[in-house]
């Protein structure tokens, strides 16, 4: 199902016409607050905004009438939305340019904001949020790489708080659209916001960075993520580098955070002027890890060894309710940011332990007495290699069958093939089940009995429904199942199906 978007907001009337129309409010329009911001018109309440956008599937503009009648304070919209305002009454703030502005406002009307581009006039106002409502000394981290943005910005936000007031975008809000959106929510009282950022094409992070204006920024890694949008992973990296690209320098507190054990990453420390601040499993890092040990379910222990510099460094044991060896660098970009932020390692040990429930990852439970392992969010080769990295940790030397059903993972481009032929070399070794959903996910299985995976253990499926129907025979009591894979092809109903269902 697709996001519907509703975003707790601090603005006011007088904070959407000061950034839309340019000008001083008139005095009868009182500074109420207008929240949440909204983009389905069915979730409007009275008092809300309500944002018309054109979707992949209907056109929000035809929905202006609707969202005035469940009690909208404001609307934002092109000028077609006012050809479905209906009988609905409402005064017209035309910010376009083309017209005066009106001086008064009649009575307790709602307004509806006509501006040019909706997506050019959320940004404005998240910008204007950012820039002339927000901390003065507010410092923002920005977030961006091929896997890891999520569970980063939550754990790194997690962190954060053990210290200050901290700011941090809802869900996966993390786009064009997104972004401003997440940005509404940031109040006076924030000390610190984490922000991810996404993108689809070069430009979208500078464009990101521009609204936000971080003073951190957070790389995860490169990968072959939306390689078919982008066409190589040399452009992947140079959008990626959009972020530290866009950093203060140094000397005005300006931190690129990389991934040390990422050779694209660590390109980008000669593509800035802040200060460039190492982590990863190299003694060569600023901040490293070692002694890596998965205690399945009860989560990862490991050491972090922190660089002081002049042959002088620190360490600390921790073990963090983190599923998976991966998880590590997710740790260690959250525990940066920390240190780099001032934090000490009390504060940062606690808010590491407080991430459970916070991240992508979820645990339930699972027809025929088995658990799933539900981790569709997203799919790339190094995801799902990692994801099934964590099938076989936890397992931890029980007799619990492990099963993988494994989904097409689309956007990779020219890297589609090997990818798919990558992830099933692993599930060979990882899986005693495995079951592939999708023309893509067929490659996967071919690529498993090509490694010598027995033929007998592996189930091949065209699409979700039919993968659906076969699962209650093939999954059994105590069975670890991951599930992963592209959404396209419907691996989210799959998780649905098979954990609502009586075995």
């Amino acid at each position: 199902m697709a996001e519907r978007p509703k975003v707790e907001t601090v603005i006011t009337q007088h904070t959407v016409w000061q950034a839309l129309a340019g000008s001083v409010p008139p005095l009868a329009l009182d500074p109420t607050p207008v929240s949440p911001a909204l983009l389905d018109s069915r979730d409007v309440t009275p008092g809300t905004l309500f944002v018309a956008f054109a979707g992949e599937q209907t056109d929000g503009h035809r929905f202006v009438g609707q969202a005035l009648g469940n009690g909208a304070a404001a609307v934002i919209c092109e000028e077609r939305g006012l050809a479905h305002l209906g009988e609905r009454i409402a005064q017209v703030v035309d910010c376009r340019g083309e017209g005066a502005l009106p001086d008064t406002i009649a009575g307790d009307h709602p307004l509806v904001y006509v501006v040019g581009s909706t997506l050019e006039a959320i940004q404005r106002l998240g910008a204007f949020q950012r820039l002339h409502r927000a901390h003065p000394a507010l410092r923002v981290i920005g977030i961006t790489g091929s896997v890891g943005k999520t569970s980063t910005k939550e754990l790194t936000a997690a962190v954060l708080a053990q210290h200050f007031v901290t700011h941090k975008n809802p869900g996966n809000l993390n786009s064009e659209q997104g972004l401003p959106l997440a940005l509404l929510g940031l109040g006076s009282q924030n000390e610190r916001s984490v922000l991810e950022m996404g993108m689809y094409g070069l430009g979208e992070i500078r464009r990101l960075c521009q609204l936000a204006r971080p003073s951190v920024g957070v790389v995860t890694n490169v990968g072959p993520s939306h390689l078919e949008r982008l066409g190589s992973i040399e452009r992947i990296a140079q959008a990626k580098a959009e972020l530290v690209q866009a950093l203060p320098s140094a000397a005005d507190g300006g931190v690129a955070i990389l991934n040390w054990d990422d050779e694209r990453v660590r390109a980008m420390a000669g593509m800035t002027s802040a200060r460039i601040f190492r982590y990863g499993l190299t003694p060569e890092a600023d901040l490293w890890a070692d002694e890596i040990e998965s205690g399945g379910m009860e989560g990862i222990r490991f050491r972090f060894h922190h660089n002081l510099g002049r042959g002088k460094s620190d360490s600390l044991y921790v073990k963090v309710p983190l599923l998976g060896r991966h998880s590590v660098h997710t740790a260690l970009r959250a525990a940066a940011v920390g240190l780099v932020e001032g934090l000490t390692w009390q504060e940062i040990a606690t808010g590491l332990q407080r991430s459970t429930g916070q991240l992508r990852l979820v645990l339930v439970g699972g027809i025929n007495g088995s658990t799933l392992i539900d981790d569709t969010y997203n799919a790339s080769p190094s995801s799902t290699m990692a994801a099934l990295n964590l099938l076989e940790d936890l397992r931890n030397g029980s007799a619990r069958r492990r099963v993988a059903v494994l989904g097409d993972m689309r956007e990779l481009g020219s890297f589609t093939d090997e990818g798919h032929r990558q992830v099933g070399i692993r599930a060979a070794a990882t899986t005693e089940v495995l079951v592939t959903v999708g023309s893509l996910g067929c490659i996967i299985g071919e690529e498993a009995l090509a490694a010598g995976y027995p033929p007998a253990n592996l189930h091949r499926f065209e699409g979700a429904d039919e993968a659906i129907r076969h699962l209650p025979q093939i999954i059994q009591p105590d069975d670890l199942v991951l599930i992963k894979g592209s959404r396209a092809v419907g691996m989210d109903r799959i998780v649905t199906e098979i954990s609502q269902r009586d075995g």
